[in-house]
């Protein structure tokens, strides 16, 4: 099971409601961090890699913290993954190199995705695993 997160409030929610699908399926859960890659920021001399990488690094830390609060409650079998690119190609690399059966994801918080449309209704129609958008 692929979950999504950017650390965003909804992305936390998918990864805890993920989290409980897993246990309860005793499933792996892969957790799924897509770094983007902002070309105009590098352009302009932005440190955009290492910022990436420190939002990965944070949401490890904070994906370890929180299983070792409910260890022993809940044990949950989890490894984190991350990948380069916009966010809906990233999942799907991430869904198709891992197998995934399923891909779990948070709405999106963006008022822009109401027009053109949030990776969430992206994978919906790519069809190709069930997916579930997590409020």
């Amino acid at each position: 099971m692929v979950v999504g997160m950017d650390g965003s409030e909804s992305s936390m929610r998918a990864a805890a409601y993920a989290g409980g699908l897993a246990r309860r399926q005793n499933a792996l859960l892969a957790v799924v961090y897509v770094q983007p890659v902002l070309a105009a920021g590098a352009a302009l001399g932005a440190p955009v890699a290492e910022t990436t990488d420190e939002i990965a690094e944070d949401l490890i830390a904070h994906i370890r913290a929180a299983t070792e609060r409910v260890k022993g409650i809940f044990d949950v079998r989890w490894e984190f993954h991350t990948f380069r690119g916009d966010a809906y190609n990233g999942l799907v690399t991430a869904a198709d190199e891992l197998k995934a059966d399923a891909v779990v994801v948070g709405a999106s918080e963006q008022a822009g995705h109401r027009i053109i449309g949030s990776v969430a209704v992206r994978l919906v129609k790519a069809g190709r695993w069930p997916v579930t958008v997590v409020p």
